[in-house]
């Protein structure tokens, strides 16, 4: 029996935080960081038959074509990440009554629409990207027993290729759901390795009054490439869905409307429209 300082639950029996009860999601998950985003993609649905939010945790589940679907934000950062998919776990793998885990296990399927800026230079403003592998710069996952689902030799040529400081933790890197890389796959998808920072300024090398550790990382993680795989984008929650994911026997996908390249300078004219079209791409992705 789990007990109740170890999975908390509100006084109606739902998760602590995002205050759900099992029957209130679908197995089909979309994840956005920005709660308004919620309705972006639900205003799209036949019929919305549950919501609710408590502080930045904001859940619809709905019809999309008769596709039951939940989209929920995330809020920013991997330590946010920790709270939704241990909770969501909860919900479909833990008798909340009993507070024992169940004999058979569900997969949920969670696919993050986010945005991001591109790394290199040929992958476009406007255009999408999905992240094969996530690289989590953050050290959150190592709170847990990772070493069975990371991709060693590639964390290794990373560490060697950039000359990373260990004293800042070891990077790790985690391998999307194949499952899902092929439901949602397209011509029009630019694919590599999606890193998670653990900040938004310092850690994805921005300088405002303060000077960084290492000036030059985005420039070694441009450049950076493992088996044809190469740096795409970065971002704050990939790696920690794809880890948690995995380590919970749950199919994790991220995909990113890329709004700005950091290699050239640009930023979208219209980045409310590229996230619009990763949106329905996805939605109909699902319906399929």
């Amino acid at each position: 029996m789990i007990q109740s300082s170890e999975l908390i639950l509100n006084p109606d029996g739902s998760v602590y935080h995002l205050n759900l009860l099992p029957e209130n999601i679908a197995n089909d998950i979309i994840f956005v960081g920005d709660q308004n985003r919620v309705e972006k993609i639900t205003q799209f649905f036949d019929s919305i038959e549950f919501s609710t939010q408590k502080r930045e945790f904001k859940t619809q589940t709905g019809l999309f074509k008769g596709k039951r679907i939940t989209v929920m934000s995330t809020g920013i950062g991997p330590d946010n990440i920790d709270i939704v998919m241990n909770e969501l776990d909860a919900l479909v793998n833990i008798d909340l009554k009993t507070r024992t885990p169940k004999e058979t296990l569900t997969s949920l399927n969670i696919i993050r629409i986010g945005t991001s800026g591109s790394l290199q230079a040929d992958i476009p403003v406007d255009s999408f990207v999905m992240g094969k592998f996530g690289l989590g710069l953050d050290n959150m996952l190592r709170s847990y027993l990772i070493d069975d689902i990371t991709e060693i030799p590639m964390e290794d040529a990373f560490i060697k290729h950039t000359n990373w400081d260990l004293t800042k933790g070891r990077p790790y890197i985690i391998a999307c759901s194949e499952k899902l890389e092929k439901r949602m796959d397209s011509d029009r998808i630019f694919k590599g390795i999606t890193g998670t920072a653990g900040g938004f300024y310092g850690p994805q090398g921005r300088v405002l009054r303060l000077n960084i550790q290492d000036e030059n990382l985005n420039s070694k993680m441009d450049s950076f490439s493992f088996n044809g795989t190469r740096m795409t984008n970065l971002e704050m929650e990939t790696s920690a869905i794809y880890g948690l994911g995995k380590l919970l026997g749950h199919n994790c996908l991220s995909l990113n409307a890329i709004i700005a390249n950091r290699a050239n300078g640009t930023f979208s004219s219209d980045p409310y429209k590229a996230v619009d079209e990763l949106i329905a791409y996805t939605l109909g992705k699902l319906a399929e």
